[in-house]
């Protein structure tokens, strides 16, 4: 097995800082874990943006030893490999889970102090692996890459990827695959899943876990009154702040259960996750959300009762007499909403170039996307559209109530300076998006041909989603017909 101390020659130049704070838990939240051997590894794509973003050199390793480094082959010096421990609610039902094909190494520190978690998807069985192989294939991996570079790109919290490899083995799933190991970068990896494992293991479990999230996330808790309370209020307010980001660009996650909450308020695995394309609130892309529970207009419901499984987490923390800990769990549970509609207004209102508050937006904002639900208007383009000096030559555009909505925004722009609506527009509303079907191509290519130009190139596009680049107007384009499409956990 591989073990830190094997490493390549040109590893030492990386500038790898390994800082294990997570292994100072108690034991009983990870167990030691090594990646499995990879028969032939070879890299598929590195991100060097985010290399050099984290201090680190991947230039200094050949093609051999970044694929050896990124298939767990040769660890870094200083990195110690476990597999964490977590539960969670997984469409409503609970059950203990744990990291059954991931391994965290450790936390490397940036050169600007931030610690960052460095973990591999695919890598092979851990303790935690049940039934599993632990392994992953090459689509979903890409998969990973190209969505999370996207978000990072829109300024929305996600998790990172750092690299992708080909392991050399074919995995069995619907059929036969290429093996792959993601490389996952993440402020943490700590989950709502992770406080409903912790608290079945005892009170000095749960209280070491809180602490130490405390300290990593909200270090101006630390030291304040009523510190775990104010802890849960600020993880609301997060999951508030980012669930209203992914309505703004219409994402919808798909597996949205409690283990796949992060704490740090990120954005975390990226199964069967999708962009919606034509507006409808009902979207769902998932194969396995046979009932839409975690569907687009779902997602600010379902981040409410995530984070009422925390707040039962919480409860001894809150305060020692139990109805008054519910009392307070249940005052930010029941705000969650208000918290929600305060960052979703906010944003909309950028969306249509607006930078004052009125009482009438909230109505305006709904009567745009209920016209373009009975239209079935492209989400994306519609509002980069409004950001236009004249709206594209659409039947739509000139229908009676369209123009009826186009005039009552243009007065409502009247009552404010509306100069720069049309730059602040342009900042927030993406030209481009991770279009399913691009996506969709990008994969195939890779799997079936080994090309990843096709890849490069829409991750090239989606680096820079809000300039204005005409001549890759085709990357604007929804596909013809999404009504059959479907996406699958990957596992």
């Amino acid at each position: 097995m591989p073990t830190p101390t094997e490493t390549v020659a040109e590893e030492n130049t990386v500038g790898w800082r390994f800082d294990n704070t997570y292994t100072r838990l108690p034991d009983d939240l990870f167990a030691p874990a090594q990646p499995a051997k990879a028969p032939e590894p070879r890299v598929a794509i590195l991100n060097h943006r985010l290399a050099t973003e984290m201090g680190l050199n991947l230039d200094a390793l050949s093609p051999e030893a970044a694929a050896a480094l990124f298939a767990g082959q040769a660890l870094p010096e200083g990195s110690q490999p476990i597999a964490q421990a977590y539960a969670g609610h997984q469409y409503g039902g609970f059950t203990i889970l744990g990291d059954g094909r991931a391994i965290l190494l450790g936390e490397h520190r940036t050169p600007s102090g931030q610690l960052l978690d460095i973990q591999f998807k695919g890598s092979g069985l851990t303790p935690f692996s049940r039934r599993g192989d632990g392994k992953a294939a090459l689509g979903p991996m890409l998969r990973e890459y190209i969505i999370s570079e996207a978000m990072a790109a829109f300024g929305i919290p996600t998790t990172r990827s750092l690299a992708v490899v080909t392991t050399g083995e074919r995995i069995y799933r619907d059929g036969i695959l290429k093996g792959a190991i993601l490389t996952r970068i993440a402020d943490s990896h700590i989950r709502v899943g992770t406080f409903e494992y912790a608290v079945r293991r005892g009170a000095a479990t749960l209280q070491a876990l809180a602490d130490y999230a405390i300290a990593r996330h909200y270090p101006d808790l630390a030291d304040g009154p009523g510190k775990y309370l104010e802890f849960f209020r600020s993880v609301a307010d997060r999951q508030a702040a980012l669930i209203a980001r992914w309505q703004h660009v219409g994402f919808v996650h798909g597996v949205m259960n409690t283990d796949n909450v992060a704490i740090s308020g990120e954005t975390i695995d990226y199964g069967p996750c999708a962009f919606m394309n034509a507006y409808n609130p009902a979207t769902v892309f998932s194969s396995i959300d046979h009932g839409g529970r975690y569907a687009y207009d779902n997602q600010p419901a379902i981040t409410q009762w995530n984070l009422a499984r925390l707040a039962e987490t919480l409860l001894s923390l809150f305060d020692p007499d139990s109805e008054k800990a519910i009392a307070l769990a249940t005052e930010v549970i029941e705000d969650f909403p208000n918290r929600f509609d305060a960052y979703w207004l906010a944003g909309m209102r950028k969306k249509l170039g607006l930078r004052t508050d009125e009482a009438e937006d909230a109505d305006l904002i709904r009567s745009l996307l209920d016209w373009m639900q009975k239209t079935r208007a492209d989400f994306t383009n519609t509002f980069r559209d409004l950001s236009s000096p004249e709206l594209p030559a659409d039947d739509r555009y000139q229908a009676p109530e369209f123009q009826a909505w186009h005039t009552r925004w243009r007065e409502r722009l009247g009552h404010e300076d509306s100069q720069g609506a049309a730059a602040l527009m342009r900042s927030v509303n993406p030209a481009f998006i991770p279009r399913n079907h691009r996506v969709e191509a990008a994969l195939a290519a890779a799997e079936s041909r080994d090309d990843l130009s096709v890849m490069q190139r829409l991750l090239d596009v989606l680096a820079s989603p809000y300039e204005d680049r005409p001549e890759l107007a085709e990357y604007r384009e929804p596909p013809a017909d999404e009504s059959n499409y479907r996406t699958f956990c990957g596992t």
